[in-house]
């Protein structure tokens, strides 16, 4: 099993060092996506007294074009805090701050789709849009062979993994546990995990979440995991489709509900929204993933709980649908929805907003309106 050289680091001696006292000053490591749309970055500076909110932080900024952002000649980003959590990894008073990021003219970086998704979502907050989003991922050695796989061949086949309990069923869950009590720690609001299909194959939830805090707290998730990950030498993937063959991808499944939705007679408006998807259905292909679907199309095959990513469909409590109505919404006629189609490297920012266009503002065809 392929680790990091780093990962065997003593951890005792750092950690003589990390209880050293810091006085007044705070450590807050900013964190931001770069311009793949999916890779995190972070750099931490020093503030002279604990942060109550985001607007005691400072804006910064770093080299773009040693992150897919910028040209050398001119490589100047902007960095503005946007979200703030406690730091499991330094502890309090340190913080975690997820920002947006603008280029040198004060406009948003390409993959930052933040600025738009709140701009959305604020058109329609009267409406208390909720989300909560299930995030699967794959642990895999720094060789990108998948954790506790034979090194010459397969694990036996899916099938005893799903919520699996035993050291031949659930590969590392150190990790997951680790990575659950750091959420927790940080102020994100996780509300459940859970072993998948294939092994070494983990899921997360976050939520629910009203509006931009989704994107927020996914993203911060995400980097926690890959802190977490780094401890203990692993990697984090979430490629949607990590091992080709008969293997379960990995998603990113959105559940979306409005207040009228979760209130009595709220299936009829479902049932309206997923009509609106139904005729957008390649708008939102394309915002599911950060290369226009190209990562999905490996995933969206028909097979292993997937829809086809040329059809649309929704059904109650069916998995292999693009949205399933949960049995129980079916039954009591309200509550929410769940669309299975976004990737597990998806931008959750682009897929909330993508969401809201369609189901809220009503909007038709493959490009999204400019307000």
């Amino acid at each position: 099993m392929a680790m990091s050289a780093s990962a065997q680091l003593s951890k005792v001696v750092k950690r003589q060092y990390m209880e050293l006292p810091q006085g007044d000053n705070v450590q807050a490591m900013y964190i931001w996506i770069d311009g793949t749309g999916e890779g995190l970055r972070c750099k931490t500076r020093t503030l002279d007294s604990e942060p109550k909110s985001i607007e005691d932080l400072p804006e910064w900024n770093f080299d773009g074009s040693s992150t897919y952002q910028s040209e050398g000649s001119n490589s100047d980003m902007y960095l503005i805090p946007s979200a703030m959590f406690r730091d499991p990894f330094r502890k309090d008073p340190n913080k975690l701050v997820l920002c947006e990021v603008l280029k040198y003219n004060r406009k948003p970086a390409e993959t930052n789709h933040r600025r738009t998704c709140k701009k959305i979502m604020e058109m329609i907050d009267h409406q208390i849009p909720w989300f909560g989003m299930e995030q699967e991922y794959t642990i895999l050695g720094t060789d990108g062979h998948p954790f506790g796989w034979p090194s010459n061949g397969f694990p036996g086949p899916q099938g005893p993994y799903y919520c699996g309990v035993g050291a031949d069923k659930a590969y590392g869950r150190d990790v997951v546990e680790a990575h659950y009590r750091a959420c927790l720690y940080a102020g994100v609001k996780i509300c459940g995990t859970n072993a998948e299909v294939m092994p070494a194959q983990w899921e997360f939830q976050v939520g629910p979440c009203e509006g931009i805090s989704m994107g927020d707290h996914l993203w911060v998730a995400r980097f926690i995991l890959h802190r977490v990950c780094e401890d203990f030498g692993v990697v984090a993937s979430f490629d949607p489709k990590p091992i080709p063959g008969n293997w379960n991808g990995a998603g990113c499944h959105t559940n979306f509900s409005t207040k009228e939705m979760r209130e009595d007679g709220g299936l009829k408006c479902i049932e309206a929204c997923i009509d609106k998807l139904g005729k957008r259905h390649n708008y939102h292909i394309r915002a599911y993933d950060p290369k226009g679907g190209l990562d999905n199309a490996r995933r969206l095959t028909g097979h292993h709980e997937t829809s086809n990513i040329h059809e649309f469909s929704a059904g109650v409590a069916n998995r292999g649908a693009s949205i399933r109505i949960p049995r129980t919404v079916g039954q009591e006629k309200k509550g929410y929805f769940e669309d299975r189609r976004p990737s597990a490297n998806c931008d959750p920012y682009a897929v909330t907003e993508a969401l809201i266009r369609t189901c809220l503002l009503d909007e038709e065809g493959d490009e999204p309106v400019d307000y």
